[in-house]
This record gives structure tokens, C-alpha cells and sequence, in this order.
């Protein structure tokens, strides 16, 4: 059976035909909307969730499918103390694929070993966001035409931000990469993926200010310092305004810059660099939905 766990578990060629896919639904959306006509996708959100959540289902809707599932674990089973491996086997009877979040890291994982049915990630945990990385990829291929030779700045919450760690993961398969790692001490990316760069030969460098870096991007990604991943609210507010995006700051960046931010904000960007035409985080959502009809099309068949 064939999942979606961690964005490696899939070659740069498979998702380069996601992304031709994506395209082609962007395209021609009337091919595509009876597709799934009698499949259900199940959501099973134990974590918050408006963008991943929606756009997992505006996809299968627009696909012609059904949904069913949870936003709150507390509504389900997992209120009485039901396993991941139960829910997962129970889901299954009902679904024909499964997206899960959940905030402990591999919890996906173990709901693939048990089911009889795709499962997708929708995040687990400060691990992996790997159909956000989805979103991120086509983005940059969209904005920028194509997904090799750039320099990525990576900005924020680097130690607990699954996104980023994802889009490390994913963008270091392909040609020419820099990354350019942008935070405090304290929330710097973690150990393994560091080593992971080194051993393919992937350049990047760390560095504190924004401001010393921004004219040398061809891509930043914004993200935001996320409370919930904190154990102590002190280091949070002492963390959370370390990085924040101004109208006046975007004059240090390129022209043809590519802004990102896999959403939601706080105050890490300021809403008047909304109006920059390099600003494409609202279209990141968009482009998320498509992927993710992609994915699930791809995934379903698959199955066959």
C-alpha cells in the first residue's frame, strides 16, 4: 500500500509528475471533477487546523468525492482512550484514504503499518509537513520556474518547524540548492538535518539578521515561532518577535524575490507586504489544494 509520510519516501520524479498533475488541473479543472465520484477521504485532525484541514477537503469535494472524519479528537473515540492503531482499522471500514494530523511525531506512521487503506500525513508533530512541502514545491516551480538552482532562505522558527524541515528534506535532491538558515541560536534547524545537507554536499549557511541576507534570496520563507511547540512560555515571548517582515524591509530583497509563509501568521509579517506582488503565500494555499487533489488521484490509484 502506498502512503505519504515523510516527503522523502518519494522521489524528485514522482513529484515532479505531481506537480505536472497539479498544472494540469490548474489548467483544465473540469476534466477532474467527477474522478473520485463514490470515494471518501477521512480527516482525522488530533491537532488545530484551517488551511490543511479545508484544502484537504475542498480537494476531495472538487474531485467529485465524499468527506467524513474529525476536527477534534476530543468529538471521537480518542476522548476514551482508543489507539492510533484502533482508529486508524476502524476509519478503514468506512474511508478509501485517510488524511491524519497528529501532534506526536510518527503517529501517521503507525496508522499506515495498520491500515488498509492510503494514509497521508497532514503533519505530525515539530517532524514532517510533507503536503505542505507539496504546496511549497509547486509554488516555487510556478513563481519561479523551476526548482534547481536557488538560493532558499529559510526564516524563524527552524528547531520546531515541521514545514521547513520537510522543504530542507524535499529541495536538497534537487540541483544547485543553498540554503540560507535564518534564526536565533535557540531555534536553529536541528542536528540531523544539518548533517543530512553535509552528507549530500548541500551548501548552506546560519546567520541572525534577516537583513544581512535579504538581497542574496531568491526564495524566503517566513515562518512563525509557534507556542505549542514551547514547554516554556518565557523562552516563547522572549523568542516571538524575533523576526518581523515590513514593507520597508522588502526593499532590501530582489525584484523577483519569491515570499512565502506556509501560514498561519502572527505578526511576522506585517499586512502591508500583502500588497507586494512578491508576496505568494495566499497562493501557496491554493496551490496546496491542487496538490493535494493530485496526490490524492495518485494515491487512489495506486490502490487499485
Amino acid at each position: 500500500m502506498r502512503h505519504l509520510l515523510d516527503i522523502i519516501d518519494w522521489s524528485p520524479e514522482e513529484l515532479d509528475t505531481l506537480m505536472d498533475v497539479a498544472d494540469d488541473i490548474i489548467a483544465h479543472p473540469g476534466d477532474y471533477a467527477d474522478t473520485m465520484r463514490g470515494n471518501i477521504l477521512a480527516t482525522l485532525f488530533y491537532e488545530p487546523s484551517t488551511r490543511t484541514r479545508l484544502s484537504f477537503e475542498a480537494a476531495m469535494l472538487r474531485l467529485g468525492g465524499h468527506v467524513i472524519g474529525f476536527a477534534d479528537a476530543a468529538a471521537s473515540s480518542v476522548s476514551k482512550g482508543e489507539s492510533v492503531a484502533d482508529t486508524i482499522r476502524t476509519v478503514a471500514c468506512y474511508a478509501d484514504i485517510v488524511a491524519m494530523r497528529h501532534s506526536k511525531e510518527g503517529a501517521p506512521t503507525v496508522a499506515a503499518a495498520f491500515s488498509s487503506v492510503p494514509v497521508i500525513n497532514a503533519g505530525d508533530g515539530g517532524h514532517n509537513h510533507p503536503t505542505q512541502t507539496l504546496a511549497d514545491l509547486l509554488t516555487i516551480r510556478r513563481e519561479k520556474g523551476r526548482l534547481n538552482q536557488l538560493v532558499v532562505g529559510l526564516c524563524g522558527d527552524l528547531q520546531f518547524g515541521r514545514t521547513v524541515h520537510s522543504l530542507i528534506s524535499a529541495m536538497s535532491r534537487y540541483r544547485s540548492i543553498r540554503f540560507v538558515l535564518i534564526s536565533p541560536d535557540e531555534l536553529r534547524v536541528p542536528e540531523y538535518l544539518r548533517e543530512g545537507m553535509k552528507a549530500a554536499g548541500v551548501p548552506f549557511t546560519e546567520v541572525e539578521r534577516l537583513e544581512d541576507v535579504m538581497g542574496t534570496l531568491d526564495v524566503l520563507y517566513m515562518t512563525r515561532v509557534q507556542k505549542e511547540r514551547f514547554f516554556n512560555e518565557a523562552d516563547y515571548v522572549r523568542l516571538k518577535d524575533s523576526y518581523i517582515l515590513t514593507a520597508e524591509k522588502m526593499k532590501l530583497a530582489r525584484k523577483d524575490m519569491t515570499l512565502m509563509h506556509p501560514l498561519p501568521r502572527v505578526n511576522e509579517i506585517r499586512q502591508a507586504v500583502d500588497e507586494d506582488p512578491r508576496a505568494c503565500y495566499f497562493k501557496q494555499m491554493k496551490y496546496g489544494m491542487h496538490m493535494r487533489q493530485a496526490l490524492i488521484l495518485q494515491l487512489m490509484e495506486a490502490a487499485k
